[in-house]
């Protein structure tokens, strides 16, 4: 009887000091991906609009003048304009990131017409790392009045970003 007796008071004292606290350092784990990617937003989406020899992928609101930022592009010219919106005290550039890749591409700023503050347009080469990153991960995020704004697409308009840059060379 005493060995049982010893063999219950030895799992006590075990489970007892498993529960003591301990400072320890917390385990991580490093990412998979060092960039996560966004989850797509509730009607806000990527849309693409091909016109003749022009095409257009645009982030914002389905049938509204909330555009957040905009692509536009002739065919196979391989060159980008990029439209955003920007605070009242918006910098002179465009400034966006895709998975890890960041550019800033210098704008042209006008005051806006439908929010307070300007509407800013940059030139870029479809090339750019940044863009080939997007068309790699799939989002495109723009940082706006010091803040990160990820545009990531829903999963039956993600194949339109392939799409574009296909067509824009």
């Amino acid at each position: 009887m005493r060995a049982p007796a010893m063999i219950v008071l030895s799992g006590l004292a075990l489970a007892a000091a498993a529960c003591a606290t301990v400072e320890s350092s917390p385990v991580t784990t490093p990412p998979t991906n060092s960039v996560g990617a966004p989850a797509p937003v509730v009607g806000h989406d990527w849309f693409y609009h091909l016109d003749g020899d022009a095409a257009r992928l645009v982030y914002g609101l389905a049938e509204s003048d909330d555009m957040r930022l905009g692509l536009d592009c002739d065919r196979a010219s391989g060159r980008l304009v990029l439209s955003a919106a920007g605070g009242p005290d918006a910098q002179s550039w465009i400034h966006i990131e895709a998975g890890g890749e960041s550019e800033r591409f210098p704008a042209r700023s006008e005051p806006s017409e439908l929010h307070d503050g300007v509407f800013l347009t940059a030139v870029a080469a479809t090339d750019a790392p940044v863009f080939q990153r997007f068309r790699s991960v799939g989002w495109l995020a723009l940082w706006q009045d010091g803040e990160l704004q990820a545009y990531a697409p829903h999963p039956e308009s993600a194949p339109d970003i392939e799409k574009f840059f296909t067509f824009c060379g």
